[in-house]
């Protein structure tokens, strides 16, 4: 719905062998995390394995398995969230990050048995800070 806003200019962090950038929901209401289907992180082609990928959303860390049930989390639109996976990059220099989202909007029923599901994706090319700086 608002794809090309999905990833914050500027946010793209390395500490170690970890990437991280903050990313924003592309819809116009509320979800619980356990709407957070998925989410994939690339950068410069190459994909964070499955099995590294983090969620931070509200000061709190999660795998995606994690949010299958969890409703106590609320994704807003006014926030982001930092999607996070290995991915050894260097600091100073200038990548393609791309993300991929999948959400459930759990108000929007299709048909008797499945929810509205909507697919995401966006691309900038941003210089990656060490993560102190990016925080600071």
């Amino acid at each position: 719905m608002i794809p090309d806003r999905i990833i914050e200019q500027g946010t793209l962090a390395v500490d170690g062998t970890r990437a991280s950038v903050e990313v924003r929901l592309p819809w116009y209401r509320a979800l619980p995390g356990s709407c957070i289907a998925g989410a994939t992180l690339t950068i410069d082609g190459v994909e964070a394995p499955s099995d590294s990928l983090r969620w931070r959303m509200n000061g709190r860390e999660f795998r995606f398995d994690e949010l299958l049930d969890e409703t106590g989390e609320w994704w807003f639109p006014v926030d982001s969230a930092v999607l996070s996976g290995h991915l050894p990059i260097t600091a100073d220099d200038e990548h393609e990050v791309r993300v991929d989202l999948t959400l459930y909007i759990p108000y929007i029923i299709i048909s008797d048995t499945e929810t509205l599901h909507i697919e995401e994706h966006d691309t900038k090319t941003m210089t990656a800070r060490q993560a102190q700086e990016v925080a600071a």
